[in-house]
């Protein structure tokens, strides 16, 4: 005859059992767990938003235009070869969203003041001819140095044509 201490016996090791097995499926999965954190996850970095890019720009081929336009003594006109470099500064200028700064320069020759004012006059006839090409003249902001930042110390018709300029930055 079966007692009842016989099933309560039964019952205790039945649910042992079941404890018992219950603890290893979960011990097992654990372990499962810390072999598969041992594959090494992508490490992904975060750029604060103030020091994200503002614009996707192609640079090996924005590196490869031309950024510094020259002129001749006491001139604001553009070359042929200038138009054909603003040509190619204009198409990539419309496919971002950047802003350009177009900074004029002089030669030492003529006073501070005229000198102020042949950068400003070239650097305007910059941003004519490519606000003409479609670049939208809000994003163009027009600077002049006259002579006070020169590429070259020489003072003389090389020296001279280096520092007649407008660069585009």
């Amino acid at each position: 005859m079966i007692t009842s201490h016989a099933i309560a016996s039964s019952l205790k090791s039945i649910i042992f059992l079941a404890l018992f097995g219950s603890l290893l499926t979960a011990c097992a999965s654990n372990s499962t767990q810390d072999q598969d954190t041992d594959i090494q996850e992508p490490t992904v970095v975060a750029t604060p938003i103030d020091q994200a890019p503002t614009e996707v720009v192609d640079e090996p081929i924005a590196d490869l235009l031309e950024t510094v336009f020259y002129f001749d003594f006491d001139q604001s006109t553009l070359k042929a070869a200038t138009r054909a470099a603003l040509d190619a500064q204009a198409a990539r200028l419309r496919t971002t969203d950047s802003s350009v700064r177009l900074e004029g320069h002089a030669d030492e020759r003529g006073t501070r003041e005229y000198n102020l004012a042949l950068g400003e006059r070239r650097a305007k006839a910059v941003a004519d001819y490519l606000a003409i090409q479609g670049v939208s003249r809000a994003r163009m902001e027009v600077v002049s140095y006259g002579e006070e930042r020169p590429i070259s110390l020489r003072s003389d018709d090389n020296g001279w044509s280096l520092n007649r300029r407008v660069e585009l930055k």
